[in-house]
């Protein structure tokens, strides 16, 4: 029912946009009849450019799992606070990017920082392509800023990690035996109220022959912690698999996608001047405070075409960017 309702959709927007391109014709048509109509025309093809951007970014998302719900991580790396804070502020900019674009979320693990920030975050972005949307996001943020934690006001380098997994549905045969899962449970940390910090609701999963963790404290319930925390569980050993098979590939790809921490994708400077420099596509976007507050479809568009093309945008970035 699914994929009907896609292709569905898919059908009634070929229909729109080719009675777009009849309205635009019929403008156009007037204009030289001498009809005072520029002003329609410049509407009229400022929706069209919209439209055609929305469609290329969606004929891009071709990918076996990138109509998929997305689960996020974000860890911050070396520097205490000031990283620690950077991924708080990664962690808002994905929410607001997720709410602008009619995605739903809901943060299933926090761990608080010391004093500022948080020390880790998993959340589910829940909606058609976001999987495909935010694979542009895996890798390594920078951020160059004046520290608000300096007494002294010195300029900080901050990294933080981000790591995207597509939702395993049902139909995805990923078989977890029960003997190949340590299951531990503790008391949830930070806020949450009386009963969530006193009793053991929080759920701790470990798949031993990978070694891959999982963890979710965010409900009451430890039967629902432990339904989430076993959504988790799949959708990484899910991308666990599908690494694997793409080692061979990237060994004959001389492509800057890899997937660790030591891979730097983005910088973010707002001192000494603001820029953000996506370090794939060459992408600048010069209005920092825009992005921040989640407008990051130019970025992701970007990387989708670099991804299926190979083509980069190109541009006057600052060099002392990769400084």
């Amino acid at each position: 029912m699914q994929e009907r309702k896609r292709l569905e959709e898919g059908l009634a927007e070929d229909a729109s946009v080719g009675a777009s391109i009849e309205d635009v014709d019929t403008l156009f048509e007037l204009a030289r009849e001498g009809e005072d109509v520029l002003g329609d025309i410049a509407r009229e093809m400022k929706t069209f450019q919209a439209r055609v951007e929305k469609l290329e970014t969606r004929m891009l998302l071709s990918g076996e799992n990138d109509v998929r719900s997305a689960i996020m991580t974000i860890h911050p790396g070396a520097g205490g606070t000031e990283s620690q804070d950077w991924a708080e502020m990664l962690l808002r900019m994905f929410l607001r990017w997720a709410e602008r674009s009619g995605f739903s979320t809901e943060v299933t693990d926090r761990l608080e920082g010391d004093g500022a920030g948080i020390k880790s975050v998993t959340f589910e972005v829940n909606g058609e392509y976001a999987y495909g949307l935010l694979q542009s996001e895996v890798g390594v943020h920078r951020l160059v800023r004046i520290s608000p934690f300096d007494s002294a006001a010195r300029r900080q380098t901050s990294f933080a990690s981000v790591f995207v997994y597509p939702q395993v549905d049902d139909d995805v045969p990923i078989e977890i035996k029960p003997d190949d899962i340590r299951t531990d449970v503790f008391r949830a940390s930070g806020a949450g109220g009386q009963h969530v910090n006193r009793t053991e609701s929080a759920v701790r999963m470990t798949h031993l022959a990978t070694g891959i963790v999982v963890q979710c404290q965010n409900e009451r319930s430890q039967h629902k912690n432990r339904a989430s925390a076993m959504k988790q569980l799949k959708a990484k050993l899910y991308e666990f698999e599908l690494d694997k098979k793409r080692i061979e590939q990237r060994k004959l790809e001389d492509t800057k996608l890899e997937i660790n921490f030591g891979s730097q994708i983005r910088s973010y400077v707002l001192q000494p001047y603001r820029m953000i420099k996506d370090h794939r596509t060459k992408l600048a976007v010069g209005d920092v405070d825009r992005v921040l507050d989640g407008d990051m479809e130019a970025l992701m568009h970007a990387f989708l075409v670099y991804k299926k093309t190979g083509k980069t945008a190109g541009g006057d970035g600052k060099d002392d960017l990769d400084d």
